[in-house]
């Protein structure tokens, strides 16, 4: 017999966290995610997108064993946004048992019903920064990215069973870094730099704070049409850059500002250390740190986090100005692969840059939705 529990304690919001660990303790491909930063996703008072959220956290219980879990949400700025009624499932983990699946579904559908909502879409969490979409090609390929979802086969085919169809496609594509800079790229940079505008280098984490703000107000107004994105409030931004400002090199991390050092253009990449993260297993102490830091040197492949351009200026090639100098840190740490994240498949632009460049889509995720 299955039983569903709510999460309402932090026993169980530990039960809650910690079960991916056990559910893919033998998947070769899953990376597992630190342990201290799902607290920060998680736990209501380190994360501030609950405040403008409904959410549910449920665990499936089997003969006294816990078998699986699911998160609903529904981001009301999202949908006021947007004028939508939809809600999210999310974070979801089941082995293979149909039984499961559906109780964890059928029970998030029963609650976005009971709020009102007309439409359940997943998977999807507060917004895009969270792992979104089931994986649905390049299962035996290693996962290289923090922010992406690591799943089994059998949730596609669970999800499709319980009636959801597709709502879009996430594309992943990797790239041999070029040897030398392409000679359209060096074209284009110098005529950028001619025209007045200036480009942003690190070499110190401290130095990049005071960006941290400007970056997160340039995300809110370039990201407005990427599917499932939120405005973030400042209190967010904080929260999300203090997750992740830690674990980035700033020598990856390139803005492009005006004469008078407003924000234009700014792409934010960091060395696979995946390696790193499995040897880990979740936990920074009292090893894991030193995993990770010795992933950074044997890294051989950088991989794209965040990136934009303002909106009046894509056009002005400030995005080959940031891909130079990027090529060029690459070359110089002699890392020789590039990974694109993921691009929506409506994406035209981005993908048709990718695709000129020889990159080859390795992954592919799918976000679903279903009418309640």
């Amino acid at each position: 017999m299955t039983d569903l529990i709510e999460v309402t304690n932090r026993n169980e919001l530990k039960t809650f966290i910690k079960l991916p660990y056990t559910i893919h303790k033998n998947h070769k491909q899953w990376l597992p995610p630190l342990m201290s930063d799902e607290w920060k996703v998680f736990d209501k008072s380190k994360n501030h997108s609950f405040e403008h959220c409904d959410t549910i956290m449920l665990l499936a219980k089997k003969e006294a064993r816990v078998v699986g879990r699911i998160m609903g949400i529904v981001n009301h700025v999202y949908n006021e946004g947007h004028d939508e009624r939809n809600a999210r499932f999310c974070f979801m983990e089941t082995y293979d048992d149909s039984e499961v699946f559906d109780m964890l579904i059928a029970a998030i559908e029963e609650w976005a019903k009971n709020l009102g909502m007309e439409k359940l879409v997943g998977p999807l969490g507060f917004s895009d920064k969270d792992p979104q979409g089931f994986l649905i090609e390049g299962f035996d390929d290693p996962m290289s990215v923090m922010v992406t979802n690591s799943s089994f086969e059998h949730m596609v085919n669970h999800t499709e069973r319980n009636g959801f169809a597709k709502k879009l496609d996430l594309f992943q594509y990797r790239s041999p870094i070029p040897d030398v800079i392409p000679e359209f790229y060096t074209k284009v940079t110098d005529r950028v730099l001619q025209r007045g505008f200036k480009l942003v280098e690190f070499d110190k984490s401290k130095n990049i704070r005071q960006y941290v703000k400007p970056a997160f107000d340039l995300i809110n107004e370039t990201y407005v049409d990427i599917y499932g994105f939120a405005p973030l409030q400042d209190i967010e931004a904080k929260e999300f850059s203090e997750r992740f400002l830690p674990l980035l090199n700033p020598k990856f991390i390139k803005m492009v500002t005006d004469e008078k050092g407003k924000m234009l253009a700014f792409v934010i990449a960091m060395p696979d250390i995946s390696e790193g993260f499995k040897k880990a297993n979740g936990k920074l102490f009292p090893f894991g740190f030193i995993h990770i830091l010795r992933s950074f040197k044997k890294a051989t492949q950088l991989n794209l986090l965040l990136g934009c351009v303002k909106d009046n200026i894509r056009n002005s090639g400030l995005d080959a100005l940031l891909a130079t100098s990027l090529f060029k840190s690459a070359k110089e740490a002699k890392l020789t692969t590039l990974d694109s994240h993921l691009i929506m498949e409506d994406n035209t632009k981005m993908r048709a840059l990718m695709e000129r460049q020889d990159y080859s889509i390795y992954k592919k995720y799918r976000i679903y939705e279903k009418e309640l």
